[in-house]
């Protein structure tokens, strides 16, 4: 081997290290846009149906059955938006009327009534909250600044939204578009093998997705009956984040208990613990570990086994890992880049066992 093949291999090699991290330098930068195309294919798969639907049954042509769907997504969006405004109304107009002593003879009453049934030694919440950093929040000059970061934020999400719905007409519009577009980093010999995959993958995903869809309405419901018997304020409003909790695998659920339990305390702020907060906050636990207990043994096993064709062990190891490596956002994205990877291995790497025996239900 000659200096000269030595020298050219050690150039080639850092040119590759170069290309790669240029890549990931450029895709750094871009990554608001593939958030946007990320939410756009979500929305896409999540439509399809409805597309086939209208254009199938209802006889509509492709442009005008994309067009109604995209408009139902933004209805449904808005519809959900507008749960949030009462409780944001409510919220804010407390703050406005707040009575600082009350407060403060309504937390020390509830504080000396918890520590007499539990019978365990009252705690200062005045020194508790003060040893803790949340002071620091508390600086009312920092107002205006806050205000503007919404305001400039505001419309940075707008932006997203008109990106996000423009590129989702696309997809939807021209189903092939983004398989296309994949295409570019194929070998020629392999383009049939990738347009087999991404089609499974879009099926199996669309399916998940819509699924996901019917679980978080599902639950809206049930948590909406238990709050509403129990009556707690802005039921719907808050069944509904308890609900969207739900969406992060495992973690999700006790997030969202945590956040009805701590909505029921404030509904009842006042009352007399023992005779009425315990009780029942005690029968919502309850209510809510059933509706939890229904969800995970009957909805999750039907989205997950029936939906991406994955047994729960294979979902929960899925799960844990990517949580593990990405933290909040993995756990949200194992499931449908566990499918997309399994799909991916039985098209092109499907002489190998464990891959047959991963893969046997796709």
């Amino acid at each position: 081997m000659t200096s000269k093949t030595i020298a050219y291999g050690i150039l080639r090699a850092v040119a590759v290290i170069v290309g790669i991290l240029g890549l990931l330098w450029f895709l750094y930068k871009i990554q608001s846009v593939l958030i946007y195309i990320a939410f756009a294919a979500v929305i896409s798969l999540i439509g399809r149906p409805l597309v086939s639907f209208l254009k199938r049954k209802l006889k509509f042509n492709n442009t005008l059955a994309v067009v109604i769907t995209l408009i139902i997504t933004i209805g449904l969006f808005l519809s959900i938006f507008t749960l949030f405004v009462p409780i944001v109304i409510e919220q804010g107009q407390l703050i406005g009327e707040i009575n600082v002593n009350s407060i403060s003879d309504d937390l020390d009453r509830l504080n000396q009534e918890v520590s007499d049934y539990f019978n365990i030694e009252k705690l200062s919440l005045v020194e508790l909250f003060k040893k803790t950093d949340l002071m620091q929040f508390f600086n009312f000059k920092a107002v205006p600044n806050m205000i503007n970061s919404f305001l400039s934020g505001f419309g940075s999400v707008l932006i997203g939204l008109f990106s996000v719905l423009f590129i989702s007409f696309f997809l939807l519009k021209d189903s092939l578009l983004l398989e296309n577009s994949l295409l570019v980093f194929a070998k020629k010999e392999d383009e049939n093998k990738f347009m087999h995959a991404f089609t499974k993958i879009k099926d199996l995903l669309s399916r998940y997705f819509v699924g996901l869809l019917l679980q978080v309405f599902i639950l809206f419901v049930l948590y909406t009956i238990l709050l509403l018997i129990f009556g707690v304020n802005n039921a719907i409003a808050v069944a509904l984040i308890a609900a969207i909790f739900n969406l992060i695998p495992y973690i999700g659920p006790l997030f969202g208990g945590m956040f009805v339990l701590i909505l029921s305390i404030t509904s009842n702020l006042g009352l007399d613990f023992q005779l009425v907060i315990l009780p029942k906050l005690t029968y919502i636990l309850i209510g809510y570990l059933v509706i939890q207990t229904i969800d995970n043994f009957l909805n999750q096993p039907l989205i997950f086994g029936t939906s991406v064709k994955s047994h729960p062990l294979e979902i929960f190891l899925a799960i844990l890992i990517f949580g593990l490596l990405f933290g909040i956002g993995g756990l949200i994205v194992a499931v449908p880049f566990y499918t997309a990877i399994k799909v991916i291995a039985q098209e092109f790497l499907s002489e190998y066992k464990i891959v047959k025996t991963l893969t046997k239900d796709l």
